[in-house]
């Protein structure tokens, strides 16, 4: 018998477009818990005949935290260089204060300790790994304030013996799933909800969902504050980025600027 290798057809320009779009959706701000696309950090890309790729990325402010937009960009990069179709892979952040030191360090794939050398006292693995347990507890408050709300009778202090199974289906659920298996927690619908990173029950309950709820919070208004400056910074960018339900504002749902940039200020928005 004989087997015939047919090679895939070219992707269209569209296609790799839309490559490009889904590989950047998988790179998350480690601190907002949330993809870079639905932000709008991705500021442009621009894709060559030959499979040349160089993608620039923007942040709410110049002074975010270098260790924060080293990962981004770097993650970023790493997504991009695993589509079949590049030939070259460039990511380059715009506007922030270690811009140069950060891009060089992307150009030539130094890594974050060889980018910023004695500056890094560690390396970025502890880093994320800080925030992956900080969007697992977000993920299981929202979750169980969600059974709260729809259960009002509820003890609070029976949230304890909450498993998965109990539950409404959904995307918090959803986002919960996807943090216990980063965390290699277990998934089946008799795991208790309310752990540690560890799989650990809480002995007091009821202070464990309080510190909870402070970190998804904290979370939640972070991810809305640095959209708002954002859009002030970047006049537009708003048309980039995807609405938050999480703790948004009814001003964030409208898209209305949160921050007006003092050059397009007018009578009308103080009154």
């Amino acid at each position: 018998m004989i087997v015939l290798h047919l090679d895939a057809p070219p992707r269209t320009r569209e296609e790799r477009l839309g490559d490009v779009r889904e590989a950047l959706s998988t790179v998350l701000d480690p601190e907002l818990d949330e993809p870079i696309t639905d932000l709008g950090f991705v500021r442009s890309v621009a894709l060559g005949e030959g499979g040349e790729l160089e993608v620039h990325l923007r942040l709410p402010t110049s002074f975010c935290s270098p260790n924060f937009a080293y990962l981004m960009a770097s993650d970023a990069k790493d997504a991009l260089a695993t589509l079949p179709w590049t030939r070259t892979v460039v990511v380059a952040l715009d506007d922030h204060h270690d811009s140069d030191k950060i891009n060089a360090g992307l150009a030539a794939d130094a890594g974050f300790r060889g980018t910023f050398g004695s500056e890094a006292e560690h390396d970025l693995d502890e880093l994320r790994a800080t925030f992956r347990r900080k969007a697992h507890t977000a993920a299981a408050e929202r979750c169980l304030t969600a059974l709260l709300r729809s259960e009002p009778e509820r003890d609070v202090a029976t949230v304890g013996e909450v498993v998965l199974g109990d539950l409404a289906p959904g995307r918090h659920l959803e986002a919960l799933l996807r943090r216990r298996w980063d965390l290699d927690l277990p998934l089946d619908p008799d795991a208790p909800v309310l752990v540690d990173h560890l799989g650990r029950r809480p002995d007091d309950v009821s202070m464990a969902l309080r510190r909870a709820r402070s970190t998804r919070i904290s979370i939640d208004g972070n991810a809305h504050f640095c959209r708002g400056l954002l859009r002030t910074r970047y006049p537009g960018s708003e048309q980039e980025q995807q609405h938050r339900t999480d703790g948004a504002e009814p001003a964030d749902a409208a898209y209305d600027p949160t921050f007006i940039p003092l050059t397009s200020l007018t009578k009308e928005h103080v009154r």
